[in-house]
């Protein structure tokens, strides 16, 4: 034996031998119980979060509700205590009945009230008119972009030359109020509920 033929029988005796195939591994069995419980936590997990959700939105809702329902009581209150002063005359006292008249609105409204009043004082100084108001209701009607027309409802008592003994009348005033002016009242209607007529 030559080396070449040592050297050639080595190496073929260090050759590797061929893998053996491996046994796959038996599948793993799941119990029942614990697909159940997979399942019941999922479906908790899912009722939860639905509830969660549900429960911020509701809240949602009625705080924005809430403040709905403060802001038109503060609208009625405003339109009220406007409509109360409006229909408190005293012939004796005009310019205190032009002041509750432009009290709390935009300049714009009380220039009209200011460009009216040489005529309306010609009209209650000669009846020598007395009147004064008991509230009976306000109600928001619409609102929109903070704009609210509130409806109020009053009734007035009043005397004049013509009408010593007095008489009652139930007044109704419209009066737009702006929250986006401040809560100013931009426009006021029904006030010749309360005046006598001409």
């Amino acid at each position: 034996m030559t080396m070449t033929e040592t050297v050639s029988s080595t190496v073929e005796l260090e050759k590797p031998a061929p893998p053996t195939p491996r046994k796959a591994a038996p599948p793993k069995e799941i119990r029942l119980s614990t697909v159940l419980t997979g399942v019941v936590i999922t479906a908790l997990v899912l009722g939860l979060s639905l509830f969660a959700a549900l429960w911020l939105s509701a809240r949602g809702d009625l705080r924005d509700r809430d403040a709905r329902a403060s802001e038109d009581k503060h609208a009625e209150q405003l339109a009220t205590d406007y409509a109360l002063g409006a229909s408190t005359i005293d012939h004796k006292n005009i310019s205190a009945w032009f002041t509750n008249l432009k009290a709390n609105t935009v300049p714009q409204l009380a220039a009209k009230f200011d460009a009216t009043a040489p005529q309306l004082e010609q009209i209650l100084l000669p009846l020598q008119w007395k009147s004064s108001a008991t509230p009976l209701t306000a109600v928001v009607t619409s609102e929109s972009a903070g704009i609210r027309k509130v409806n109020v409802f009053l009734n007035v008592n009043s005397a004049s030359a013509q009408t010593p003994q007095g008489t009652q009348t139930t007044v109704t005033y419209a009066v737009t109020i702006d929250e986006n002016a401040g809560w100013k009242i931009t426009d006021v209607g029904g006030l010749d509920g309360a005046l006598p007529g001409k």
